[in-house]
Formats: structure tokens, C-alpha cells, sequence
């Protein structure tokens, strides 16, 4: 992820180079991935990195939800009164 005033923890610090990869694909799938040189985001405007943002949270989302769909599915007890 890149550099500065970065705030945001990954909760699991060894996902940072997945997370970096994740964001330029996610990146080059919007179509703005030419206009980043390097790392610097600096001259991205706010419009395209939350494009980026959204991208990678809808993917994570359909990722999750493709995951429960390829669970057993769990019995559920039910509480008889």
C-alpha cells in the first residue's frame, strides 16, 4: 500500500504484499492503473481511488459470499418451548 499518512492497520499484517497486488489489479480493472507512476497515488483523483476502493470491496464481498455458498451447510438446532 503506499506510503505517507497512512492510518488504516491491516488486521493481518502479512496480507500487506496481497493487499498491494489486490489494489493494482483492482486498479487496472477500473482503468486507471496507466496513470499511476510507481507508487504515488499523489495526482489520483479522489473519484478514482474510491473507484478503486469500491472494486476491491465488491470483490472481497463476492469472494465471502462465494465461500458460504461452498460451505456444508450447518444444522441448526431449534429451542422448543
Amino acid at each position: 500500500m503506499g506510503t505517507g499518512q497512512k492510518r488504516n492497520k491491516l488486521l493481518v499484517p502479512e496480507a500487506n504484499k496481497a493487499m498491494y497486488q489486490f489494489k493494482y489489479e483492482m486498479a487496472n480493472e477500473v482503468g486507471i492503473a496507466n496513470q499511476i507512476q510507481g507508487d504515488y497515488w499523489g495526482h489520483i483523483s479522489s473519484r478514482d481511488c474510491g473507484a478503486v476502493g469500491g472494486a476491491m470491496v465488491r470483490r472481497m464481498i463476492q469472494q465471502y459470499q462465494q465461500s458460504l455458498a461452498n460451505q456444508q451447510p450447518q444444522t441448526t438446532t431449534t429451542i422448543q418451548q
